[in-house]
């Protein structure tokens, strides 16, 4: 039994002539006669009765078309199904991304994606890289915006873009007419930084250990907007990655955001997911929709 002889089995039972029931099926009448009657001897029942005027179904006939009408209905729907995922630009696409980069990164893309996308759901879940990784390792999340490199043989990198860091200042600080910072000049400053939970403070206090400089300061913020606030009442000064430039907390705040001079004071950001991951489809076009709606601050790769 296979699905072209159930074909035949229907296509008879509606036309109820061997004739048309073959030209509908584009065979000959003889091979689908044959295909009919081989059917009805695996089955062990006589589905149609025949003579030379008509073709009648018999009431075990009746009762095998009918579920076979059924089973028919259900693999056309496998079928359409899997004919929607084929452009793997519907349904749901779960993307992670870490608090430094998805309040700043969501406004400028989201809307492009779902003009273009429109039968795309993009849900989004904000964490810490770690947990980010984990949430990929149990498939509860498809990819990952992060900024830090992966040791994960499992997964692979997509880069998107280099993020340079940007200094904040207050309004009345001695590095107001400075057009742009050396990193040497933070040895004199009270650099507040994000806890050690983000990637972000780690990135920082790399780079600046690379000028001979350390940051040792009790304080450690949960978020950037709690540094803006710090910064904002003359508690010290911050280092931001150059996406969060467009934030709100940078206006009305009395806030001055200046540049690094060195080159090498920067991030790269990644899409991440795993290697067996299918849908490469829809990781192409969010990296390039990402790409295409960034900020002229960052360097896209």
């Amino acid at each position: 039994m296979n699905l072209r002889d159930l074909r035949y089995l229907v296509s008879l039972a509606d036309k109820q002539h061997f004739g048309q029931a073959a030209k509908a099926c584009h065979v000959s009448q003889p091979t689908l006669s044959a295909q009919i009657r081989k059917l009805e001897l695996e089955l062990g029942i006589v589905i149609f009765e025949r003579n030379n005027k008509s073709v009648v179904i018999t009431r075990a006939g009746s009762a095998v078309i009918a579920k076979t009408r059924r089973a028919l209905e259900q693999i056309d729907q496998i079928t359409t199904i899997a004919s929607d995922y084929q452009d793997q630009m519907v349904g749901d696409f779960r993307l992670g991304m870490i608090p430094t980069i998805a309040p700043y990164l969501i406004p400028d893309f989201l809307n492009p994606l779902s003009r273009e996308f429109p039968k795309l759901d993009l849900i989004v879940s904000e964490s810490i890289t770690a947990e980010l990784i984990n949430q990929l390792d149990k498939h509860e999340i498809d990819a990952a915006i992060i900024a830090t490199s992966v040791a994960e043989t499992h997964l692979k990198t997509i880069a998107l873009f280099d993020e340079p860091f940007w200094l904040v200042h207050p309004s009345d600080h001695r590095f107001y007419h400075e057009d742009v910072i050396p990193l040497r000049e933070l040895k004199k400053e009270n650099l507040l930084l994000l806890s050690d939970a983000h990637c972000l403070s780690e990135q920082v206090r790399k780079l600046l250990s690379q000028q001979g400089s350390s940051v040792e300061h009790g304080f450690r913020a949960t978020s950037m907007e709690t540094l803006f606030q710090l910064v904002s009442n003359g508690r010290g000064c911050t280092l931001i990655p150059a996406l969060a430039l467009s934030g709100p907390y940078m206006t009305g705040m009395g806030l001055i955001a200046k540049p690094i001079k060195e080159e090498q004071a920067m991030r790269r950001v990644s899409l991440v997911t795993r290697k067996s991951y299918a849908n490469s489809k829809s990781l192409a076009n969010i990296s390039r929709l990402i790409k295409e709606n960034l900020p002229n601050t960052v360097r896209i790769i």
